[in-house]
């Protein structure tokens, strides 16, 4: 259980699946390493893809309510989800943007804050307009900053992943080439091993059932997750504030404890 005296990580991203997708492993394991944390989500994911049209519920509500099970088997307690219109970001007011992602980080006492990068995983719009209003925010605090670190994927494991799947999907809706993810982004300067934490990240991506469903995601088996999502990847942000921090320690530490639920 983590205590108030404890590290705080505050994870930002534009939609809901975003978090599972790019580091649901450390999100984890910060979790069970005593580390409290939390998700903030700027979208309700009413733009994207729904591999399962038939349900006559609303987009925008079936993704929130699987932003709240992934937060869940994450051990997220604190999951916020805000409702800046999907597909937009870089075209919403920044200052109303930036003012939402600082309530957060003031809400949770965020000593640590992780986002996408310059790049946005894959040139996504919204998630590069998430990293200059996150980035905004931190810089604005001063002395009170949270230390800052950009997500990334690590080369290769996206095309790993669409390879598991004889049928050919897509790891992710839309975005036919696997390897577009990380293409562009700096170099890591923080590999967190996910060990059996893959299962947990694995099982938090597949609750966002509407997005992967029918993508590659689904093809993995057991035997092969761990291989398959072993480790995430980050760079600390130029010019972030403070020292090494509670990440840096756990990057260094082999995954362990009692097995996660997946």
């Amino acid at each position: 259980m983590a205590d108030a005296a404890a590290p705080t990580l505050l994870v930002v991203v534009a939609h809901p699946d975003d978090e599972s997708l790019a580091c649901g492993a450390t999100l984890a394991r910060a979790r069970a390493s005593g580390a409290r944390t939390a998700v903030l989500t700027l979208t309700r994911g009413e733009a994207g893809a729904n591999s399962d049209s038939g349900t006559l519920t609303p987009l925008s509500r079936r993704r929130a309510e699987e932003f709240l099970a992934a937060a869940r088997l994450l051990d997220a307690p604190c999951a916020m989800l805000r409702s800046h219109p999907d597909g937009l970001l870089p075209w919403v007011d920044a200052d109303a943007l930036i003012a939402d992602i600082t309530r957060a980080i003031r809400l949770v006492g965020a000593t640590i804050v992780i986002t996408f990068g310059e790049d946005g995983l894959y040139w996504h719009p919204d998630h590069i307009a998430v990293w200059e209003r996150t980035a905004a925010a931190v810089t604005a605090l001063g002395d009170e900053a949270p230390a800052l670190y950009c997500v990334t994927m690590p080369p290769g494991q996206m095309r790993r992943v669409a390879a598991a799947d004889p049928s050919g999907r897509p790891v992710v809706p839309g975005l036919l080439d696997p390897d577009a993810f990380g293409a562009a982004a700096a170099p890591p300067t923080l590999v967190v091993p996910c060990g059996h934490y893959a299962r947990t990240k694995l099982a938090a991506i597949r609750a966002h059932h509407s997005q992967f469903s029918a993508s590659a995601f689904a093809a993995i088996t057991d035997d092969a997750v761990e291989a398959l999502l072993d480790v995430e990847h980050f760079h600390r942000a130029p010019g972030s504030h403070g020292g090494p921090t509670f990440l840096e320690a756990l990057a260094g530490v082999p995954s362990a404890g009692p097995r996660p639920r997946a």
